[in-house]
């Protein structure tokens, strides 16, 4: 896996693959030990066999399940469901709990929470077979997936996509180097705007990322925060660009991660008696 490393990047943990409801979970917990916060990798075929042969899938998908049953395109299905389960599996690793116990909501927009556990954030991206999981218990986290391969033009996508000072950064490069360039940018901003829970509603021209990795810039290419975000970029299965962006909201979080201690009482019967 080769690695590109912005500022603050030693604060977010380096990705890690994941092949099923079998992996080796305890590096979930590990990394959230480490650093409080924790990236995953899968794929949706590593999954498949859990949605043919589970047969508790009805409550391990929760909320999820109708709209499981009411997708008819088999291939949009089984991605669906794989993206949930690696969701909840990578949650219920660092809440030390079991995948079912967890209630995983959606916000307007798309955005994944888990129900009754607002200190923990979490963010789903997918693209092709690859689907990537972060989970953050110190503040907001994004993360963002394209093709490495994926061809962005410089010339039709640069005024919508990059700020003044990117562009000058850009255009510095040689021309081979321009598309890695915009595709590395385009996932940070990804990231960011998911971790805002903005998404594509922030314009991309107005924050930008140095070329060199110097942390988030405001259009002029003047520092625009001072060490509360960070930021990651990572070659992951030698063909997917991955990057993460980090908030330290400085909630000073405790070890205590198990979900049964962050869950209030009331809300851990009403799960209870949703899956009985």
């Amino acid at each position: 896996m080769t690695t590109t490393v912005p500022t603050g990047a030693e604060h977010i943990s380096v990705p890690f693959h994941v092949s099923g409801p079998s992996a080796p979970w305890h590096r979930v917990r590990e990394a959230m030990d480490r650093y409080g916060n924790a990236v995953v990798t899968t794929t949706w075929g590593e999954w498949l066999g859990a949605v043919v042969a589970e047969p508790a899938l009805r409550p391990l998908l929760g909320r999820d399940w109708q709209r499981y049953r009411r997708t008819a395109d088999p291939t949009v299905r089984y991605r669906f469901v794989a993206s949930r389960l690696a969701t909840k599996y990578t949650a219920a690793a660092a809440l030390h709990t079991e995948p079912a116990e967890l209630d995983l909501a959606y916000k307007i927009g798309g955005r994944p929470y888990l129900r009754g556990l607002d200190q923990i954030d979490v963010s789903l991206t997918h693209t092709d077979d690859l689907i990537a999981v972060a989970i953050s218990r110190d503040g907001r986290i994004g993360v963002d997936v394209e093709p490495a391969d994926r061809r962005m033009s410089y010339e039709l996508l640069s005024g919508h996509v990059l700020t003044p000072a990117e562009q000058a950064d850009i255009e510095g490069l040689p021309e081979a180097e321009r598309t890695a360039a915009m595709l590395r940018v385009w996932t940070l901003k990804e990231a960011y705007t998911k971790a805002l829970g903005q998404g594509l509603q922030l314009g991309f021209t107005e924050f930008g990322f140095d070329v060199g990795g110097s942390g988030l810039l405001a259009p002029d290419g003047r520092p625009a925060a001072r060490g509360e975000w960070a930021f990651a970029t990572h070659r992951v299965l030698g063909r997917y660009l991955l990057s993460v962006a980090r908030h330290d909201a400085g909630l000073g979080s405790s070890r205590d991660m198990a979900a049964h201690t962050m869950l209030d009482e009331g809300f851990m019967g009403a799960v209870t008696e949703l899956l009985n």
